[in-house]
């Protein structure tokens, strides 16, 4: 999925909010993808405690602060066409580093709640290398996961956490997201914490603050 794919649909012509180092300098891009009811900015001031000087940050903006209605354990065409057009939304980020010269092996995802399965759903649905993944509580959009997932993520870093217990994420999509990812030759960390709720803790931003540091390495 790019730009060049005739998607038209509720996040198109959205805000791509931006910070960090401008993409001309940069040598590395974070693409995030905020929650529901939440903001592309919200995204950006989470991103202060896991950036690093040379990495450009990009944050698509939601219609409406959703990216699609329904649970994402939904069938998949019941969050149509959100679904479909916040996946654009990513891509059209991607395009914009890509023509500033920053190759996909130095972007990585990062999306938190409604926007970590929607950046989990793009990796899957679009397979190459990246610089990373991390879904912050989400997991692969579905009432239930394909059999398989055709393509190669050739290790690309993927961290996923999660609460055990979260309201919105059963651990078990965790888990079956994970195993998809695995098929697909990622190199997954999963992080499960007992008790915590629907939220992002320090020892996760501590993990994505050194995946962000490699994307800076030679």
């Amino acid at each position: 999925m790019s730009a060049g794919d005739d998607v038209d649909g509720p996040h198109q012509g959205q805000p791509l909010v931006t910070a960090g180092t401008p993409l001309e300098d940069a040598s590395a891009a974070i693409v995030l993808t905020h929650g529901r009811g939440a903001t592309a900015q919200g995204m950006l001031d989470l991103a202060n405690e896991i950036h690093h000087d040379g990495v450009a940050l990009l944050a698509p903006q939601a219609a409406g602060k959703t990216w699609y209605p329904n649970s994402f354990l939904a069938p998949v065409e019941a969050n149509e066409p959100g679904r479909t057009s916040g996946l654009q939304a990513i891509a059209d980020a991607i395009d914009e580093v890509s023509d500033a010269g920053i190759s996909t092996d130095r972007v990585m995802l990062v999306g938190f709640s409604q926007g970590a399965c929607l950046a989990s759903e793009f990796l899957a649905r679009n397979p190459r290398r990246y610089g990373g993944l991390a879904a912050l509580s989400g997991g692969l959009i579905g009432e239930d996961l394909d059999d398989e997932y055709p393509g190669n993520l050739e290790d690309t870093p993927v961290f996923l956490g999660c609460s055990d217990v979260d309201p919105h994420i059963p651990e078990e999509r965790v888990h079956e997201t994970a195993d998809a990812f695995e098929s697909m030759h990622a190199d997954v960390s999963k992080r499960l914490y007992e008790g915590m709720g629907h939220g992002v803790n320090e020892d996760e931003l501590e993990f994505v603050s050194g995946m962000v540091a490699a994307l800076l390495e030679d």
